[in-house]
This record gives structure tokens, sequence and C-alpha cells, in this order.
């Protein structure tokens, strides 16, 4: 079956490159439109010297499906290529949420120049679009969607879908507002299929609805249509009056994108937000930079906390050994549990109020780990003293229990530090993904420093120390 399947993708290119070199226009759109869609966007892909005739030669509608699912960079390429009149014919045709997300990554001369080639009605709301907040419901919604009101028949609402549904992007929800435009209710069209005709809607709706507010996070909607299974669900402003409705691709769009810039700033790093292989050297230097800085002064730290112990590490320099070990035990402890609290309050499984919960969890959990990381670190000394008397001086000991403790101090240290930080951010409004894994693993390698040296001065004090 691949063997068929790739023969097939071979051949199509093939055919599109001996179309495309008999240079007639004409069979060339004949060509493109007897294609599936995902198949154009493969042939887009392969050959991008091609990308805008190939837009250019499809019909608007067709045209308009293949754009908005291509990557913003090749969105980009296409405008600039494509003629005026054919640039014109997608941007009206395009959904509006879907056109705010094109324009919003564009210079702002540029969003100038083709909101001009709008018509007045299509311009109008991309303007309107483009004024709400950046990241938030307003940007994601679309105004096309079947109102009606409570007073309508069945047969009323099935006319208004008859007469207008071409234009709207689903119908598979229903929304009914009252005289002033306020949302009353929604309702599937598969209630309203099952019900007489003559049957009023407001007989049928039980006023139970979930809706949005337009100013709104996106990440905010994105687990609202989780929790809620919906495939589309309203937007209101602050007096409930219906202004669009957003849909569940664009939410998939999204949550996509949430995840990439998250996993981006957990790897120490700003937000890409364009493909890696397109972004320029220099962008890319930018992005990274600026974490690498932070993360190396705070290193330097480590470097003040070992130079304020250097008389310990004189008088026992046995204690020194055990640093790489101390560190990235208290480092990896901290960094696995950044992660974890980032993931979940992604997802919506935590929220800052559960912040005492986790505490209590994450106290619980560096004490098991720490234990078992402190009797590996303790009976690894003795069986190495036993094998090589001598090795670890003359209070092996001793030195086999300041590890053992210092390591189950420094991973609760870790635990609480990873899960903490991020709730701490969210709670002052910044971004949890901040407190990436190098940048919990800089803060927890300064304070395991001086958790070894205060514990190995406890326990070693009168005999190394």
């Amino acid at each position: 079956m691949s063997v068929e399947l790739e023969t097939e993708e071979i051949n199509l290119s093939e055919v599109f490159l001996e179309t495309l070199s008999k240079n007639d226009m004409h069979l060339l759109r004949e060509f493109l439109d007897e294609q599936n869609i995902s198949d154009v966007v493969e042939l887009v892909n392969e050959f991008p010297e091609n990308e805008a005739t190939i837009i250019d030669n499809m019909t608007v509608h067709r045209a308009v499906s293949v754009f908005k699912i291509l990557d913003i960079n090749q969105q980009k390429d296409i405008i600039k290529e494509l003629p005026a009149r054919k640039t014109a014919k997608i941007l009206n045709e395009l959904p509006p949420d879907d056109r705010t997300d094109f324009l919003e990554e564009l210079p702002k001369a540029a969003i100038r120049d083709l909101i001009k080639l709008l018509d007045p009605e299509e311009r109008k709301i991309t303007l309107s679009l483009l004024g709400y907040p950046e990241d938030s419901v307003g940007r994601l919604m679309t105004p096309d969607y079947v109102y009606v009101y409570a007073h309508y028949t069945v047969a009323e609402v099935l006319n208004n879908i008859r007469k207008y549904g071409k234009k709207y992007e689903t119908i598979d929800v229903i929304y009914i507002i009252d005289e002033n435009g306020c949302l009353v209710d929604d309702i599937r069209i598969r209630d309203v299929l099952i019900e007489q005709p003559d049957a009023i809607i407001k007989d049928i709706i039980d006023g139970r609805y979930v809706a949005l507010n337009v100013y709104e996070d996106q990440e905010h909607a994105s687990q609202v249509f989780k929790m809620n299974n919906r495939t589309a669900l309203p937007v209101v402003d602050d007096n409930d009056v219906l202004l669009g409705i957003v849909t569940i691709d664009d939410i998939l769009w999204v949550t996509n994108e949430e995840f990439s810039e998250d996993m981006q700033k957990m790897g120490g790093t700003e937000a890409l937000n364009e493909p890696y292989l397109d972004i320029s050297l220099t962008k890319l230097f930018k992005k990274r930079i600026t974490w690498l800085v932070i993360l190396f002064l705070g290193e330097m730290f480590t470097a003040t906390a070992m130079g304020y112990f250097e008389g310990e590490i004189q008088k026992a320099v046995v204690l020194a050994l055990f640093i790489p070990l101390i560190l990235s035990s208290g480092g990896n402890s901290g960094s696995q549990a950044s992660t974890l609290i980032i993931q979940a309050m992604s997802i919506g499984e935590i929220t800052i109020e559960d912040w005492w919960k986790i505490l209590r969890r994450e106290l619980s959990s560096g004490l098991m780990l720490g234990t078992v990381l402190g009797l590996i670190g303790f009976f690894r000394i003795m069986i190495w003293h036993f094998m090589k008397p001598g090795y670890y001086g003359l209070h092996p000991i001793l030195v086999a229990i300041t590890i053992g403790f210092t390591l189950l101090g420094v991973v609760i240290w870790g635990t609480i530090a990873g899960s903490m930080l991020p709730i701490v951010l969210k709670k002052l409004g910044a971004d949890p993904a901040a407190s990436s894994a190098p940048f919990v693993a800089t803060l927890v390698d300064v304070t395991a420093l001086v958790i070894y040296f205060s514990v190995a001065l406890l326990i070693l004090k009168g005999t190394l120390l």
C-alpha cells in the first residue's frame, strides 16, 4: 500500500510539472481543481518556487482552503507574489478569524495596504477583530454564525438557514438572541430537526449554555472547549451581547502554538514564533542569548557560594568530589517538579488556588525521592570504602551520612522550588513556562551548595572540619 501511495505522489508531481511546462493556465487550473486540498498543499510544499502560481490558478474558494492551512511564512511569500486582484479575492473570501490571524503577523504598513483591498463590510469586521487584545478570544472569533429569536418556529429557523447558511462557518449550532442582541441560549441543529415544524424555539431551549467573554485569554478558551466537549462556543461582551463564535479548528491552532511556545520556554529560550529553519540566525541568537546570560549570571552565584566555603573545601577536599552529584540531584528534582506543574497548569488540571495541596504533595514526594537518593549515596560511599579502604579519608561513615542527608535536603528543596515557582509566576501575571528547567536548576544549584556545606559543618565539625 505504501509503495502505491508513494507512486501516486510521484506521479502527481510529475503531472503537475508536465502541465506547468505547457504554459496553459486553463489546463493547469483544471488539473489543480481536480486535486484534493491536501494534495495541493503537498505540491505547494514540494515546489515553493511555484506556490504563488498554484494559488493564482485555482478557483477562489479552493485557493482560500489551501491558503489558510499553509504556514504563515508561506502565506507571506504568496501574498507578495500574487497579483493584487487575486490577493483581494482571497482576503475577502477568507473567514474573518483566519484573515485576522494572518494580518496580525504582518508589519503595520503591510496591514494597512492589505486592508485597503477588503470590501467595506469585511474591512469593518477585520478592524473590529484587530482591535481586541492579542491572544484574546476576540482575535479568534468569527461573526459568521446562525442566530434566531426565541419566538421563531422550527420552520422559520430552517428557512433562515437555507437562506443564509452558505455564508456561515458552521450551522451545527444555532444561537438564540433577544431583541437587544443578548445571548439567550444555543441549540444544536439536530435538536431542531427532530422537532415539529410549528414548534416554538423558546419551548425547546433550556437556558443552559456556555459562553466565552471576548476579552478572555485564548488559552482559557481552550480549557473551556475541552471541559464542555463543544465544536463551537459563542462569544459575548460584558453585557452578554453576542458578538461571534469560536470554532474548534481555531482552538486546535491555538493549542498547538501554546504548546510550542511552552516547550521552547521550558528549554530556556524565548518563543520563536516562527519555524526553526525559517527564522534568521540573528533572530535565533537574540531569542537564546538573553536566557543564556541570565542563567550564566545565576551560575556565577554558585561560584560565589563555593568561594564562601573555600576554607571548608580546603580542610576536607573529599567534599569537593560530591559537588557535581549534589548539584545535579537538586537540579534534576527541581526540573522534574517544574515540568510536571507547568504541564498540569497548561491543561487546566491545577490552578494557583491549589498551591497548598501541591506544596504538601511535593514535600511528600521530595521526602520519598530524597530518601531513596540519600540511601543510594550513603551505601555507594560505604561500598567503595570497603573496596578501597581510606579512599574517603579517616571518617568515611561521617562523609556518607553527610552526603545522604544532603541529598535528602537538596531533593526536598528542589521539588518545593520547582513546584512553587510556576505558581508564583502565574500569580504575578507572568507565564509559568518561564520557570524553565534550566532556570530552576540554576536556582537550586546555589541553594544546594549552602545546604551541602551547612550539613557538612553540622556533621563533620570536630573531625574533618
